[in-house]
């Protein structure tokens, strides 16, 4: 018998946990609130919270990116440097060289030589010289100050290049100043 009430008290057990189960399951209603205008101001706060600190990271996410800009712009602007300073400091020494000079053929052969330094410095940059004289002119890379009438050149060509362009990679750095040719009018 002892048997049959400790089942019984077992089953109880479990029934009983089922009721609590049952009743934690349950959703449970919200208090609803006393004032419903009270409700509505926090949550319009609280949105307001979020609207400003968002309005907040924005604003530091936009001086984050400007600096960030700003410092590679620098930064790109003095590797520039780095590359055309010792150029720079050759052309210094031509300069006083052919002051002193009597050799003209020398201080000719001294200012190629920088020229030479100068070009391969660009290269390293990747910036090239517009290609003009004899090329077809075109208004991307050129900009034509001049026409001339011939029949030595078709219309349209580059004839001669008064200033030069250059391009680092694909975008135009300096368009190149340039004469270019036109049809000789027949003015009989």
């Amino acid at each position: 018998m002892s048997q049959e009430n400790d089942v019984k008290g077992t089953h109880q057990a479990n029934a009983d946990h089922a009721e609590d189960d049952a009743r934690d399951d349950a959703p449970h209603e919200a208090a609803a609130p006393a004032d419903p205008l009270a409700a509505a101001r926090e949550e319009a706060a609280r949105l307001k919270d979020m609207w400003m600190r968002t309005a907040a990271d924005f604003d530091n996410y936009r001086k984050r990116s400007r600096r960030e800009a700003d410092d590679a712009r620098r930064g790109g602007r003095e590797e520039l440097l780095k590359e055309l300073l010792p150029v720079f400091d050759n052309l210094e020494r031509a300069v006083q060289s052919a002051q002193r000079a009597t050799d003209v053929k020398g201080v000719i052969e001294g200012l190629s030589m920088i020229l030479k330094q100068f070009e391969a410095t660009l290269a390293r940059v990747d910036i090239k010289k517009v290609p003009s004289t004899g090329s077809p002119f075109d208004p991307s890379v050129h900009e034509a100050i001049q026409q001339v009438e011939t029949d030595d050149h078709p219309a349209g060509t580059v004839v001669a290049e008064v200033q030069p362009g250059y391009v680092q990679g694909e975008k135009l750095v300096r368009a190149a100043m340039v004469v270019v040719a036109k049809p000789k009018s027949n003015d009989n």
